[in-house]
């Protein structure tokens, strides 16, 4: 079973949802792991990610203030919980486990990929 990615769904801007990651049977504990999204027409871009102990978090501009990452390495589970959402934040979103303890921008940077999850935010 590979990387899942889920808690999608349809949302008012304004609104909140929260992602969850897991990869059943493999623990990424000690792999950052990523967020990424692709909107129709667009390339896939960078979102957020977390180093392997959680201590270290980083943002794309567009949802700096507005989307947390979080970890919890005990159940196996990586969370990107997504405040004030805006319609341009429609998308599919992605997580990926890096390929080392710290992530970055760059999908090159990530080995594994969930099958992404639907996010749709109405005006």
């Amino acid at each position: 079973v590979q990387l899942q990615a889920s808690g999608g769904g349809l949302v008012q801007a304004g609104g909140s949802l929260r992602l969850s990651c897991t990869e059943p049977r493999r623990a990424f504990s000690n792999n950052a792991v990523g967020w990424f999204r692709q909107a129709p027409g667009k390339e896939r871009e960078f979102v957020g990610a977390i180093s392997w102990r959680g201590d270290r978090t980083s943002y794309a501009d567009s949802v700096k203030g507005r989307f947390t990452v979080s970890r919890d390495n005990a159940k196996n589970i990586v969370y990107l919980q997504m405040n004030s959402l805006k319609p341009e934040d429609t998308a599919v979103y992605y997580c990926a486990v890096a390929k080392g303890p710290y992530g970055g921008t760059d999908s090159d940077g990530y080995l594994r990929w969930g099958q992404g999850t639907q996010v749709t935010v109405s005006s």
